[in-house]
């Protein structure tokens, strides 16, 4: 008994000993291997208990799972019975020999070492190993906060957060991490292919107006060594929220026609569900772009520079979807601006699988309201949900609620109302004759609802009143499982952007009543709208900035950039209206244009969301190995934190009581 007691004993202490190699890993083993004698390693999972002397066991390593075969035989093997005494999850050495598996027992098993698409099936799943002997290599504690294996049991958020690391062994994840590195390589050997060059950018730079809240590092050194003396002001780093500024001089430097990076980005911004504080981003950046549309493009609504940049990132995109997901992508995708894209579907990134759309309709009134309209420089529109064209999409327009968009009307067409709806919107009325005309031109009859806006005809920001509306819809009618969007990916290039806004929220702080860039400061203005920006009319000035959006999401963003000093100094101090200190910020950027610097262009891809798409999750956070919080705070590594009183003065700085 006593011998028993202190053999089980061992089962619960890590091995800091010599012990054999592993043979194979447990996701590659096939009939092939039948016969072989092997030696495995990785994580015991839960045992199936046959009968009183045979068991099964799951042997699980990050490329796959291999089943053990257990038989308790105490005069060939007296210590296999102990292996139910291990605990679940410890890292184990197994020996033994492989076997095929009856034909009525082969089960298809994931292997989550494939570098192919869809995570192809293992062949595990037609042998099993018969244990000889076993190793306990490290024991898991008896009581872990949960087990990755276990599928039944549900674990929130924030517990997962604090044990990232179980968290990781579960497949989901593994195999997205894994997944993103063979994207990663993807990249990597596309754009290399094309000539393109990796370089690394600083990570300590310095503060700028750009855009987004910035994260600041405190440094010990006084002043700048360039300045000769030191002083207790404390002085601190940037961290970059893009490498802009360094890839448009590297490209200015002309050492590199053509750069890319997989670049860290970080942004102070407020907590959101699908942002993160620290981010990935592929950033490139060429030089000599176009600042116009390619020639023989009378079919294409590209109408701006950079048409280089489009041609690599489709490129790119067709071949990432064609190894990962096997769908063959047109060779370029569709164009839509800005405007249009804001008029049709309410959003400058909108999802155009869903076929519903928003409709005009001043056009379709008396010549009398559409100049009253106007002369206020409004414009009128519907969103028409038709019972009997918009099936799926009918239960969710029963419980659309409003309360949170004041400017949007909702009216269900009745029998009685169905010649008077449109009087409560505009004066003078319209007669029943006008409203029948209004009637036909929208294509609606008794049943219908209709959600009606008013808003300035120029459109701004990022979605209209009834774009809000739309994607309500679409998002209630896929949570009531009443729609499910078309699987073929709907990509779309959106251009034109307004080059300037004072109606980005984000950026108010920054701005103080300003006119803020849309894209960033660096954004070259549309050949055709360069006038009109030096005469002032700042708000009808288009970019040349290019966003690629996937059924709804925006997945990258870049443009031409500004590549005449003179221009970008005018944007700095008459659009912009920066004063010396934060023009001063760019002053290397200003020397750099007036050194010969070529056009350039350049688009960063949010790698990120591009993953949580091909792993088809909700949430980025599933494809960081270790992501941030929605708060912004790392519950694994208790950040942000404080630091100790006496470690600030060294910063110059001081803590303010409260």
């Amino acid at each position: 008994m006593s011998i028993i007691r202190t053999t089980r004993s061992l089962l619960h202490r890590s091995l800091s000993a010599p012990y054999p190699a592993r043979t194979h890993s447990c996701g590659e083993l096939s009939p092939a291997h039948a016969g072989a004698h092997v030696v495995l390693a990785g994580w015991l999972l839960p045992e199936r208990k046959i009968s009183n002397v045979l068991s099964f066991f799951p042997i699980k390593d990050s490329s796959g799972t291999t089943q053990l075969v257990v038989r308790r035989n105490p005069a060939d093997h007296p210590d296999l019975p102990l292996l139910s005494h291990v605990p679940l999850e410890s890292s184990v050495l197994i020996q033994g020999r492989v076997f095929e598996r009856p034909k009525k027992d082969r089960r298809p098993v994931s292997s989550c070492s494939s570098s192919s698409p869809s995570l192809a099936q293992s062949s595990t799943g037609d042998i099993e190993v018969h244990v000889d002997s076993f190793t306990v290599l490290n024991p898991a504690s008896p009581l872990l906060p949960f087990y990755p294996s276990d599928d039944q049991t549900l674990v929130n958020d924030e517990l997962r957060a604090r044990f990232r690391y179980l968290d990781l062994r579960r497949n989901a994840l593994s195999n997205n991490i894994r997944l993103r590195s063979h994207v990663s390589r993807l990249v990597r050997e596309s754009l290399h292919a094309d000539g393109f060059l990796e370089v690394e950018t600083p990570i300590l730079l310095k503060s700028s107006p750009e855009g987004a809240r910035e994260f600041l590092v405190p440094t010990r050194v006084g002043r700048s060594a360039s300045q000769g003396t030191t002083t207790h002001t404390p002085l601190f780093y940037s961290l970059p929220q893009s490498p802009q500024q360094p890839k448009q001089l590297l490209i200015c430097s002309g050492a590199i026609d053509k750069y890319f990076q997989f670049a860290k980005c970080f942004r102070d911004e407020d907590g959101r569900k699908d942002r993160q504080p620290e981010f990935t981003q592929i950033d490139l950046e060429m030089a000599y772009t176009s600042w116009g549309p390619p020639q023989n493009s009378h079919n294409d609504s590209w109408r701006i520079g950079g048409h280089e940049v489009r041609a690599v990132i489709e490129s790119l995109i067709g071949k990432i979807w064609k190894q990962v997901e096997g769908i063959c992508l047109p060779s370029s995708f569709k164009v839509m601006t800005y405007a249009e894209a804001m008029a049709r579907y309410g959003s400058d990134k909108p999802d155009t699988r869903l076929a519903m759309e928003i409709e005009n309709i001043a056009p379709l009134l008396p010549h009398h309201h559409q100049a009253s309209l106007a002369d206020l420089g409004e414009t009128l529109e519907t969103l028409v949900v038709r019972r009997s064209e918009n099936l799926p999409f009918v239960r969710a327009n029963d419980h659309c609620q409003l309360t949170d968009e004041p400017t949007v009307n909702r009216i269900v067409l009745t029998a009685s109302n169905l010649l008077t709806w449109f009087c409560e919107f505009i004066s003078p009325v319209i007669g029943p004759e006008h409203h029948a005309t209004l009637n036909n031109g929208l294509r609606i009859s008794v049943g219908d609802t209709l959600y009606v806006s008013r808003r300035r005809a120029v459109p701004e920001g990022g979605s209209t009143p009834l774009g809000r509306i739309r994607t309500r819809l679409s998002d209630s009618a896929q949570n009531l499982g009443d729609y499910v969007p078309p699987p073929y990916p709907h990509f779309l290039w959106v251009t034109e952007f307004p080059l300037f806004t004072r109606s980005d929220p984000d950026k108010d702080f920054l701005a103080h009543g300003r006119w803020t860039s849309t894209h960033h400061p660096f954004t070259a203005p549309m050949w055709q709208d360069i006038e009109a920006m030096y005469d002032g009319r700042i708000d009808q000035v288009r970019g040349q900035h290019y966003d690629l959006v996937l059924n709804g999401t925006e997945i990258g963003g870049g443009s031409v950039r500004v590549h005449d000093a003179a221009m970008q100094e005018y944007v700095f101090s008459h659009v912009l209206q920066l004063d010396e200190s934060e023009k001063a910020s760019f002053d290397h950027l200003l020397q750099a244009l007036k050194s010969g610097a070529p056009p350039h262009g350049g688009i960063a891809l949010g790698f990120d969301r591009l993953m949580s798409i091909l792993c088809k999750t909700q949430s980025i956070r599933d494809v960081i190995a270790f992501p941030k919080t929605s708060a912004g705070t790392d519950p694994l590594f208790k950040s942000p934190a404080t630091v100790a009183k006496d470690v600030l003065p060294q910063y110059g700085i001081q803590g303010i009581r409260t």
